[in-house]
């Protein structure tokens, strides 16, 4: 099938992307949105006319980001929820308390490249965080957003995922010398994953995923990479924030995505899937393995038996 094309590019704002969107009386959901990608995205969301929901792990901040949000919007249905993405008993309380439809959930919040840690499940912290976290988020908002009849489920991934597939045997580095970027690149090949997996699960309740690359840009998320990721990005590929919430936005407004899932975009536009190892210097391509069905399926079942075990 042909990929997805638009008009924008690399260049392009979130706040061009959503131009002329109405979303009022809808509700969206951003994790993650207390600062930089995450913030600018709800903000822009916001100027939609859709109610927010900023779920993050500090409120206090949270809180100040709401306020900044309705003074530059005018949108006063802008709210703050805690979520701890890597405690299950925080998710399950928030999806527990949620009440209504959903239109739009932006599974934003992640970790990067972070030291080797684990949460008390045994679970390492970059997989349980960016992956397992969003998948309980997801699954346990499903009635929400088969509620709103045309929801939409909003991945953020990375480039990075081309730095490992899902290691079946080993995700928790029991066996192998923990790796920071392996880790991270297999937690955002997890996302991809999910994108593919729900698409094709929730088709009956019109609920789509995909998945993006924002873009590489400096944020609070290279705090443990002396602030440069990988140290490798070359300049001209880096975006302000504004350029960088664009891909999310588009996902979750445009309506050249209606019925459309299970789909990897870089720069606003779907990108093209890579057999092999083919880095170029650029930040585009998907890996085969991050798209394949089989492993989607694969990891719904095995995300699905871990959140069980842990209760």
């Amino acid at each position: 099938m042909p990929l997805i094309a638009t008009p924008y590019g690399f260049s392009s704002t979130a706040a061009q992307v959503a131009q002329s969107i109405d979303l009022t009386g809808r509700r969206a959901l951003v994790t993650g949105a207390s600062s930089g990608l995450g913030a600018e995205t709800a903000r822009v969301l916001a100027g939609t006319g859709a109610a927010i929901t900023l779920a993050v792990r500090d409120v206090a901040t949270g809180e100040r980001v709401a306020k900044h949000i309705t003074e530059a919007t005018g949108n006063q249905d802008v709210h703050v929820a805690h979520l701890d993405l890597a405690d299950p008993a925080s998710v399950t309380a928030f999806t527990t308390a949620w009440q209504g439809p959903l239109h739009v959930l932006v599974n934003n919040a992640g970790v990067m490249a972070c030291p080797e840690q684990y949460t008390e499940q045994g679970w390492e912290w970059q997989f349980a965080t960016n992956h397992l976290g969003h998948f309980a988020l997801a699954t346990g908002l499903h009635d929400a957003l088969a509620a709103d009849g045309a929801a939409r489920i909003v991945v953020v991934s990375s480039t990075g995922h081309q730095q490992s597939p899902v290691v079946w045997d080993d995700i928790d580095f029991a066996f192998r010398r923990y790796d920071p970027w392996l880790a991270y690149g297999q937690s955002k090949t997890a996302g991809v994953l999910f994108a593919v997996e729900a698409t094709r699960r929730w088709a009956d309740d019109n609920i789509t995923a995909n998945a993006l690359m924002p873009g590489a840009i400096y944020t609070n998320l290279q705090r443990h990479t002396g602030g440069r990721g990988s140290g490798s990005v070359p300049a001209e590929f880096i975006k302000t924030v504004e350029q960088d919430a664009a891909t999310s936005v588009l996902l979750a407004t445009s309506p050249l995505l209606v019925g459309i899932g299970g789909r990897y975009f870089v720069d606003c536009n779907e990108t093209e899937t890579e057999t092999v190892d083919r880095r170029t210097g650029t930040l585009h391509g998907v890996a085969r393995y991050a798209v394949d069905p089989d492993s989607a399926r694969r990891l719904w079942t095995l995300s699905q038996e871990l959140l069980a075990d842990a209760g």
